[in-house]
């Protein structure tokens, strides 16, 4: 097979999964983000590349939004949100993440293959992406060619990116003046 092939079966492979996503509970996801006084974002290895990259197009949206983990990122309250992205739903750091802003408060949301994760079971809102991932016990109802993860995390950062659209939407703002927010010292 060639490139062009391989890239084709991606995309019907993206195509079919992020179809899959609860339209209901991607705008439930996207109120959450709205209502948020300041938004956390975590992930480990490629899906938290995907929450880094979330975080970012929010801050030039003009919210306050955080990596968690990075050393200027200060204490959630309960006016957060935490923004979980794992495809397992139980690595061990992001779990204690999610418990910790529980405990203060915060509002919880799991971008993941498994619902029923032990983060599952406490965020406030469950955006289930049905990709498989020898990480996760549950496999999703996809199927892929692909390695690893890949799919749930090609997957997740697209659904990201489609909330970002959607919440320009709402807002009424362009691409613009989301630039105007972009970094000038590179």
């Amino acid at each position: 097979m060639n490139n062009r092939e391989y890239t084709e079966i991606i995309l019907r492979e993206l195509s079919k999964t992020l179809s899959a996503v609860d339209p209901l509970k991607a705008e439930e996801f996207c109120e959450r983000i709205e209502k948020a006084e300041e938004i956390f974002l975590a992930g480990a290895g490629r899906s938290g590349f995907a929450a880094k990259g979330f975080a970012m197009r929010l801050m030039h949206m003009g919210k306050k939004s955080y990596v968690v983990g990075e050393t200027c990122t200060p204490n959630i309250t309960e006016n957060g949100l935490l923004v979980v992205c794992s495809g397992s739903g139980s690595t061990k750091s992001l779990v204690n993440h999610a418990d910790k802003a529980k405990e203060v408060g915060a509002k919880v949301a799991l971008i993941t293959i498994d619902p029923d994760s032990p983060i599952g079971k406490i965020a406030d809102t469950v955006i289930e992406i049905p990709a498989p991932s020898p990480k996760s016990a549950r496999q999703g109802n996809v199927s892929s060619v692909q390695p690893m993860g890949s799919l749930f995390e090609q997957s997740e950062s697209l659904f990201l990116d489609a909330v970002v659209m959607r919440l320009m939407e709402k807002e009424g703002m362009d691409s613009d003046a989301m630039f105007g927010r972009h970094a000038n010292m590179e």
